[in-house]
């Protein structure tokens, strides 16, 4: 009899050791987990990237974008791009970076560029010049300025000043006296 009582608490206690042991486990199990768990949503937390758009836009200043955004979006929430934006002037379809300045400028009048080149160096440029400006050269008057622009017309810009006397009327004494006073650009 006492061997049985002796087997059975043997068995108990095998019971015991091996119920705690998988208790154990589970325990170590679910505190893996817990640790687990922040770092799963420190990695589903989207990144936020700040950027600062200016230049030719509706609102410009500083504006918090998710990470992935394109220029296009960064415009979009500065207001959309002004009339005089030059739109062809950026990629809107690049990725924006943390911390970048989007800079949209403003198109390039051409004329007014040259009307400023020519104001800064007095000259007169003979790819974009009217027929006053043109009538404003000595030897120059309305019947060779509109030859000047038909020539201009007819063959393309020209490559250089020297090439003006192409033009009937136009040889080397009267370009003497305006090569001074016209350029090409």
């Amino acid at each position: 009899m006492r061997r049985k009582l002796y087997y059975c608490l043997g068995i108990c206690i095998m019971i015991c050791i091996f119920a705690s042991c998988q208790k154990k486990e589970t325990v170590q199990l679910e505190e893996v987990k817990k640790n687990e768990a922040p770092q799963k949503k420190e990695k589903d937390v989207e990144k936020i990237q700040v950027v600062y758009v200016c230049g030719a836009v509706q609102k410009p200043g500083v504006y918090r974008m998710p990470a992935g955004s394109r220029i296009y979006e960064a415009i979009e929430m500065a207001g959309g791009m002004t009339e005089q934006a030059d739109e062809a002037a950026l990629n809107q379809a690049e990725k924006v970076k943390d911390a970048e300045q989007i800079y949209v400028p403003e198109k390039v009048n051409e004329k007014a560029e040259e009307e400023k080149l020519q104001k800064e160096d007095g000259k007169i440029n003979l790819n974009t010049a009217t027929e006053e400006e043109l009538m404003s050269l000595p030897g120059i008057g309305q019947s060779k300025a509109k030859s000047i622009i038909q020539y201009r017309e007819k063959k393309g810009r020209f490559q250089s000043v020297e090439e003006i006397m192409q033009i009937e009327g136009i040889k080397s004494g009267v370009f003497n006296k305006i090569k001074e006073q016209i350029v090409v650009r």
